[in-house]
């Protein structure tokens, strides 16, 4: 009989990660990805879908005179990026949400896989998924309009960091909604992103919102990578200042968003509910 008493206090188990069963994750996702050419098309026909339509019309402002003339790029520059944000959280719940759909979670829970490993297995997804959609959406629009989103150089980089942190965020706060209150809680996969949209001046400067809700504006991350990106196609000056900012709210929310869905699957482990996949 072991006689050897038991620690007063064991460490969390989120602090025990393997790349391994990451990588393991990583790669059930990806046999499911190319096992299923619906799934690969789907990553691509939508940001299609919505470069052609805001392409189109940026060549029409483009023929006309003025201030029209010079906001073309800037049409097309905001949807590549907006799509970055959307289709980065969206990979992100997908993959998730493939788990709940095929009743999976609670036997995933049963092995030694960690949340950790698990969230961050969903965000090597997120990239994969949306580095399939996007890379050939940003080649028609070299073909097609002219416009290079890779010619922007450096500060790219500094505009897909943020935009994946923020929509890492997103997705791992709806992740646990989901996980604790059950599939009844599926639309805000779909839409609290779109909470953004008119927020974080996608298409526009913040100056246009009236002044009390450009301190809510100003609140978010992706509003600052809007605004280095027009900054950078209409007066051609790459904005530092903006990407830090953006960059210093991501990790706080982030960081929110990873304590938020540790705690919602505590609850949701607690609860019982990772068995019960239900409404």
């Amino acid at each position: 009989m072991d006689t050897r008493s038991k620690p007063l206090f064991s460490p969390p188990v989120y602090r025990s990660v393997s790349p391994a069963r990451t990588g393991a994750m990583v790669q059930r996702y990806l046999y499911l990805l190319v096992g299923s050419w619906p799934r690969l098309l789907e990553l691509v026909y939508w940001p299609t879908v919505q470069m052609l339509m805001w392409g189109f019309l940026s060549l029409y402002l483009s023929g006309q005179s003025g201030f029209f003339a010079e906001i073309g790029a800037v049409f097309i520059g905001s949807v590549l990026l907006w799509d970055i944000l959307f289709r980065g959280q969206l990979g992100f719940s997908i993959s998730f949400m493939e788990e709940m759909w095929s009743r999976n979670m609670g036997h995933l829970m049963m092995t030694p896989l960690r949340p950790l490993e698990f969230a961050a297995a969903l965000m090597v997804m997120s990239m994969v998924r949306l580095a399939i959609g996007l890379v050939p959406v940003t080649i028609m629009a070299i073909a097609f309009f002219g416009f290079n989103l890779w010619g922007l150089g450096l500060v790219l980089v500094a505009f897909f960091v943020n935009l994946f942190l923020t929509s890492w965020a997103i997705g791992l706060f709806v992740s646990g909604l989901i996980l604790r209150f059950g599939l009844g809680a599926e639309s805000l996969a779909w839409s609290l992103a779109f909470l953004l949209l008119p927020l974080a001046c996608v298409y526009y400067p913040v100056d246009v919102l009236p002044g009390w809700l450009q301190w809510i504006s100003l609140s978010l991350a992706p509003t600052y990578v809007f605004e280095g990106m027009r900054a950078l196609l209409i007066d051609g000056v790459v904005r530092i200042d903006l990407m830090v900012w953006a960059l210093l709210l991501n990790v706080v929310y982030f960081s929110l968003g990873l304590f938020a869905f540790l705690r919602f699957f505590d609850a949701a482990r607690d609860a019982g509910s990772l068995l019960q996949l239900g409404e």
